[in-house]
């Protein structure tokens, strides 16, 4: 496995157990539909929220968050209106970021509620 994508499933990985930690339960993760991606979708409550994670082990070039561009939004956009359809959901959504900085010893871990609609 390459060590970009270990990197993205540690990150994952991070990102859900910090959501169950923070009273989400995590419905699904990596859900596709056509080509968007979902990395998790969760609940909180009576709301449905789709997270995109970004993981980075340096800050070098910027924080992980910043790497979520319009058109990677606009693709998980259209990847929740798929599920939406999919599962009739009727209730609130909300789209969120979790970025997970793997520098030192112990990541760091910043979710950002309602990051672009």
């Amino acid at each position: 496995m390459a060590i970009q994508q270990e990197k993205g499933n540690l990150g994952e990985q991070l990102a859900a157990n910090y959501l169950t930690q923070h009273g989400y339960k995590v419905i699904e993760q990596n859900y596709r539909a056509g080509k968007a991606e979902i990395d998790i979708i969760c609940r909180q409550g009576n709301l449905l929220v789709f997270v995109e994670v970004k993981a980075r082990s340096s800050t070098k070039f910027g924080h992980p968050e910043s790497f979520v561009s319009e058109a990677k939004a606009a693709k998980i956009m259209e990847g929740a209106e798929q599920y939406l359809l999919e599962n009739h959901w009727q209730g609130p959504i909300r789209f969120d970021i979790v970025a997970v900085e793997l520098v030192g010893a112990t990541p760091k871990i910043t979710h950002f509620e309602d990051a672009f609609y």
